[in-house]
């Protein structure tokens, strides 16, 4: 019986890893499973990440080098392009991107993509776990029928679940091992494998009654956080308008120890979670005539902070009696949290593009991010590549503007500040002792 077999292989750590993607999610997960003693290959369509893990390096901040070269090394961990090994896994997990289409539907193309593979290399016995954020139903209507249609049968011949990935970039204190890890399968066969699976290598583990079930946990908990944010943002503006400290309500309304959980404000969502998943959340709802009102109004606020932060800048230039057109506009950080070099759906590329369709001459500096394009911008402006610039006296001197759009911790604020004529944090980077010695206007959200 496959289930008692494959129980086994698992329990004894025999079982060989498959995991379909090497990026943020993929990447961690696979070096997690071979350290933990699993064999464990990862498949790739981009060679040189192939390359790079079978040579012992990382392109990833949160996956040090010597993490992989050490399971490379006991022969634990392996990368390829070649799917056809596929048939050599027990377990198949999919780590692959969704993102969305510009009509802002879920652009499904990568999962399938994975589906086929996988339909063309498997054999009997073997768990298939999607770890990609999507909408509720992905795992039961579109992948077990590709698998169905195969020829192999559920509980039978595999073992088909979801499990969301709850990957946060940059954070020290949880990742894959002490993250909580929610699974539900498309039967009770598959979420009881699936658990044990997960168990293996992570310190707890969240059963739930179906796919569906996981799938929504996922969107749900991104969207809470969008809709707190397009919140905060909200309430930013009418602090503006009313003279008041946004940042200094936000910290007064923190001490209550119930009742209440801080969010902040900013340029705008990024990453590929929070400013996508309620996107796939809509689209199901509009699917079955649900209109998610409360979830696109935040999305249209959250989307408008870039616009936002240009027009403080422009408000702040004319009191200098300059114009937007031609002033110099130093950016400070483009990925889209702190202390990470991830620029996905980034506020400040859509923020830089925003300047330089005004007639801005921009500039970035960010310590992590070597060059930027501006494929998932606004797109309005030039639309040219930045490369990053070297944070010298000259270049903050020479600033008409400096926007803070990401607060990395390593960035010398004290220099910035000092140098600087007019600065806009949108992040809250400069504490109260280097605002108060600064001869600089600073305007905050």
């Amino acid at each position: 019986m496959i289930k008692n077999e494959l129980q086994e292989l698992i329990k004894d750590r025999t079982a060989r890893i498959g995991v379909i993607g090497l990026g943020y999610v993929g990447l961690p997960l696979v070096v997690e499973f071979a350290s933990e003693g699993f064999r464990s290959t990862g498949f790739e369509v981009d060679e040189k990440k192939a390359d790079a893990i079978n040579s012992g390096e990382s392109y990833i901040v949160d996956v040090p080098s010597e993490s992989i070269s050490e399971c490379v090394e006991t022969g634990k961990l392996s990368a390829t392009t070649d799917f056809g090994r596929i048939s050599e896994c027990d377990v198949i997990i999919i780590c692959v991107p969704t993102p969305l289409r510009k009509t802002k539907d879920p652009d499904m193309s990568y999962i399938l993509s994975a589906g086929r593979e996988i339909c063309k290399n498997m054999r009997s016995g073997q768990l298939i776990v999607l770890e990609s954020t999507t909408y509720p139903g992905t795992t039961d209507e579109v992948l077990l029928p590709m698998f169905e249609k195969a020829g192999f049968k559920l509980d039978k011949d595999f073992f088909l679940a979801f499990s969301p990935e709850r990957v946060d970039p940059g954070n020290p204190q949880f990742q894959t091992h002490n993250i909580p890890k929610v699974v539900g399968g498309v039967s009770d066969d598959s979420t009881e494998m699936a658990t044990l699976l997960y168990s293996q290598i992570v310190e707890t583990v969240h059963p739930v009654s179906s796919a569906r079930v996981a799938e929504a946990c996922k969107l749900w908990e991104n969207t809470f956080r969008a809709i707190n944010i397009g919140m905060a943002n909200e309430m930013a503006k009418l602090c503006k308008t009313l003279g008041i400290d946004t940042w200094e309500v936000v910290k007064a309304a923190d001490t209550k120890p119930f009742g209440f959980m801080a969010f902040y404000p900013g340029p705008g969502l990024g990453g590929h979670c929070i400013p996508l998943d309620p996107h796939y959340l809509s689209w199901k709802a509009r699917q079955h005539g649900f209109d998610s009102r409360f979830i696109s109004l935040a999305e249209e606020v959250n989307s408008n902070m870039p616009e936002y932060v240009i027009e403080l800048a422009v408000d702040a230039l004319n009191e200098d009696k300059k114009a937007v057109n031609g002033s110099k506009v130093l950016v400070l950080g483009v990925a889209y949290k702190k202390n990470i070099d991830d620029v996905r759906e980034s506020p400040a590329l859509s923020v830089i593009d925003l300047f330089r369709a005004k007639g801005a001459e921009v500039v970035y500096h960010d310590p992590y991010v070597a060059e930027v394009t501006f494929d998932h911008a606004y797109t309005i402006g030039d639309g040219e590549p930045l490369a990053n610039e070297e944070l010298t006296d000259e270049l903050i001197s020479r600033s008409d503007c400096v926007v803070i759009c990401t607060d990395h911790t390593n960035i010398d604020y004290k220099k910035v500040t000092a140098l600087s004529s007019l600065i806009i944090d949108t992040r809250n980077a400069l504490d109260e002792d280097t605002r108060n010695g600064s001869k600089a206007r600073i305007v905050r959200l």
